[in-house]
């Protein structure tokens, strides 16, 4: 979750927007619990729709010619695939786009999620104790995801051939099998019961990328970095390689541009452990 952007325009803008969008969708925003994205690019608030059913607004704004694409569609197109996932996906209920100028607005409702996030930060700041049939779900629900053919594409083999040398210092790994992936699997969009949020960015990466990643954001908790490793046996193995060290490279990225500068040490020792392997 990010603050309001800096920009008052961008603020006024968006909220104003936001509003556009509950009346054409005839739903009624709700105090409390707004969530900014990156730079003001998204607007979340807790609405509730005409029939009194709880549901979640979210405007997405761009450019007017970048409005397509992977992470415009994402929502819609795992709407289309994944349906509710039984359950562990926030099911779409409806979606309006408008212009305005040169800027593309989505509207994107969606069944309200009751739980809490388990983590405000991608990063996990604490120690977290979940029962075994929750990492049981996460599983299944991931294994689930994975069996999905899409031509959606996550992460590129060219990134990969460019990004690992020059980050994790090995040539990029063969990968054993692509796979569908959630792609963004963090603490921020996990709750318990499990329900899994954000899928703007899903698509096609190297097997095991979720684990991958939903590791790398544990680094700062061992006992719960310890229990990825577990639930996720791929983690560690010659079929996982590829994706570790993709997302440690992307992470690892990350840092070099100032962010995530505190995973900086962690990030560093786990790719000496892959340059050994």
């Amino acid at each position: 979750m990010y603050s309001p952007p800096p920009d008052p325009d961008t603020e006024q803008r968006m909220r104003s927007r936001h509003a556009r969008a509950a009346q054409a969708l005839d739903v009624r925003t709700e105090p409390g619990g707004e969530f900014w994205g990156w730079a003001g690019r998204t607007l979340g608030a807790p609405a509730r729709t005409a029939t009194g059913q709880p549901a979640w607004l979210r405007l997405v704004s761009s450019p007017q010619d970048k409005a397509s694409g992977k992470l415009w569609d994402g929502a819609l197109d795992a709407q289309h695939v994944f349906g509710d996932l039984d359950g562990r996906r926030p099911a779409l209920l409806a979606v309006h786009d408008a212009v305005d100028d040169t800027t593309a607005y989505r509207a994107e409702l969606s069944a309200r999620v009751d739980q809490l996030v388990l983590s405000d930060d991608p990063v996990l700041q604490r120690d977290l104790q979940l029962p075994d049939s929750w990492w049981e779900d996460l599983a299944g629900t991931l294994e689930k995801v994975a069996a999905v053919d899409t031509d959606r594409v996550a992460v590129r083999q060219q990134y990969m051939d460019r990004a690992i040398p020059e980050f994790v210092g090995i040539p990029a790994p063969a990968v054993a099998r692509w796979a569908a992936a959630h792609s963004d699997l963090h603490w921020a969009n996990l709750t318990a019961p499990l329900r899994i949020l954000d899928w703007e960015g899903w698509g096609r990466a190297p097997e095991g990328f979720d684990a991958a990643t939903l590791y790398a954001y544990s680094l700062l908790q061992e006992d719960v970095a310890a229990r990825v490793r577990a639930a996720f046996p791929a983690l560690g193995s010659p079929a996982g390689l590829a994706a570790e060290a993709t997302v440690c490279a992307q992470l690892l990225q990350t840092v070099s541009r100032g962010d995530n500068l505190r995973l900086e040490d962690q990030l560093r020792h786990w790719s000496e452990e892959l340059r050994r392997r």
